[in-house]
């Protein structure tokens, strides 16, 4: 709770546990409505705590990925190679050429014959130097200028929060765990993930859809059921907005019995907010117009007498499909028995 309501607010909380205690304040069946003074309202509201990702939430990460100065040569990477002086004559100069390589499965690029001869190279297992080395050795030129490089896709793009609470970061990098992790924790891990494997990059992280952090609007049918709505919480919504999300009331709603139900440990003490529902509405009143938190049930009451008369419907149901059964075999009875009888089944 202390995280919800801000530093400025641990005055709040001290309330709330002196609450919970029954320190001034009367319980009834382990809910307690002790309301302090500056409890987040709408003209009082207060920051929501550093965000924690949470399936099914949608990332979206940017990051530029460079090799490190230690990373290994793979089958199957593309290396750039790029020649100053590709000439065998070094009277001859020629403009820069650009070579685009693909590490074969054996290890090795071929560097095509445009150089004067068929050149094939192994460099898997080398770092980006070693290979550069490793190229000048074999043009035929002695001091060609050869500058080898390892174009790395950047890593952009949403990724979606799976049920195991993995992100997956493509073939290179794998899944990775980000559940229960704020923003920039998930960045770090992610430059992590790169380090291990000799990679550098700079990693933005935002959340593209906010999924896992909810509140709910239960509207009571009065016996009849009840409509249970589940919206996405902005750290913004009151009591009004939840409201106004669920399009208002519905006719059998109570207005004088709305309450916000507050997560608690399971046992309680359950935290139970009541709302004057005629007061934030027709005047304007924000004492009762709560500032909502992930995972607050706003509770909307049905009317006492629709909440009879659904009762009563469905106790005398029975009774009155039983006579009006017996009433309909009697008149039946005595029509088949050649009696005279009235619409009342009497003679």
């Amino acid at each position: 709770m202390a995280a919800l309501m801000g530093v400025r607010h641990i005055g709040s909380v001290v309330a709330l546990v002196l609450c919970a205690a029954g320190v001034g304040c009367k319980t009834t069946e382990g809910a307690y409505t002790c309301v302090p003074a500056d409890f987040p309202r709408e003209l009082d509201k207060v920051k929501h705590p550093a965000y924690v990702v949470e399936p099914p939430d949608i990332l979206i990460i940017e990051a530029n990925i460079v090799p490190g100065a230690g990373y290994k040569i793979q089958p199957f990477h593309t290396l750039r190679v790029d020649i100053l002086n590709p000439s065998q004559d070094p009277k001859t100069q020629e403009g820069p050429r650009t070579i685009v390589a693909i590490v074969e499965a054996d290890g090795t690029i071929d560097l095509g014959t445009h150089l004067g001869s068929a050149v094939r190279i192994r460099v898997a297992g080398m770092t980006l130097s070693e290979a550069r080395d490793a190229i000048e050795k074999k043009l035929p030129q002695r001091n060609p200028g050869v500058t080898v490089s390892l174009p790395i896709d950047p890593l952009r793009g949403q990724r979606l929060i799976r049920q195991d609470g993995t992100i997956e970061l493509g073939w290179v990098l794998g899944a990775l765990h980000v559940t229960g992790m704020t923003l920039p924790e998930v960045a770090k891990a992610i430059e992590k993930r790169l380090a291990e494997l000799n990679l550098a990059g700079i990693v933005a992280v935002d959340v593209q859809g906010y999924n896992s952090k909810l509140f709910y609007v239960i509207l009571d049918g009065g016996g009849s059921g009840q409509q249970v709505v589940r919206l996405p919480i902005t750290g913004n919504e009151t009591v009004l907005d939840a409201i106004a999300q669920v399009n208002g009331l519905s006719p059998v709603s109570s207005t004088d019995n709305i309450w916000v139900a507050r997560p608690a440990p399971a046992g309680g003490p359950h935290q139970v907010l009541p709302v004057n529902w005629q007061a934030v509405s027709q005047l304007a009143d924000t004492g009762t117009n709560y500032q909502l938190m992930p995972g607050d049930r706003v509770y909307v009451a049905a009317q006492h007498l629709v909440a009879t008369d659904t009762f009563l419907a469905r106790l005398l149901s029975p009774v009155e499909r039983l006579l009006g059964v017996t009433l309909l075999g009697n008149y039946t009875f005595r029509s088949v028995a050649g009696q005279n009888v009235n619409g009342f089944g009497g003679p």
